[in-house]
């Protein structure tokens, strides 16, 4: 069975701009990982206009930013996975998650499996919701 990708633009905050949230299974990765008071990707990082989103899944493996803790990932470190496309196959793997101290989930989570039509579609999706420019 294959987990199944959501992602989320929230209006801007107080103390950050308009951000990406990533929902796995129905679970906010971010929060789950970093702890309530983390955030996401900007979203003007994660879905640009001008260009593909860097959440699209290629052949070439590469590290994403996908959250930072409340204090910023400069501090403690950034929540980051390897996204790969392997054939009808997307997968998220090889985590790094802020310092255990800051986070919490002491450990990574586990390596994802997406079907490749369904988060191609849940990001093109994402790429053109651009309700959340209003507020930028």
């Amino acid at each position: 069975m294959f987990d199944r990708l959501e992602i989320k633009a929230l209006p801007p905050g107080p103390r950050f701009r308009a951000q990406v949230r990533l929902w796995v299974n129905g679970e906010d990765v971010v929060e789950a990982t970093v702890g309530e008071g983390g955030r996401g990707p900007y979203a003007a990082d994660a879905l640009p206009a001008d260009r593909p989103s860097p959440l699209r899944a290629t052949g070439e493996a590469r590290r994403l930013e996908l959250g930072e803790p409340e204090c910023t990932g400069g501090c403690c470190g950034f929540l980051s996975a390897v996204v790969q496309r392997f054939g009808e196959i997307v997968q998220w793997s090889d985590w790094e998650v802020p310092w255990e101290g800051h986070s919490a989930m002491p450990y990574p989570p586990p390596e994802l499996h997406f079907d490749a039509s369904q988060y191609d579609a849940e990001v093109a999706r994402a790429e053109s919701d651009r309700w959340w420019q209003v507020y930028s």
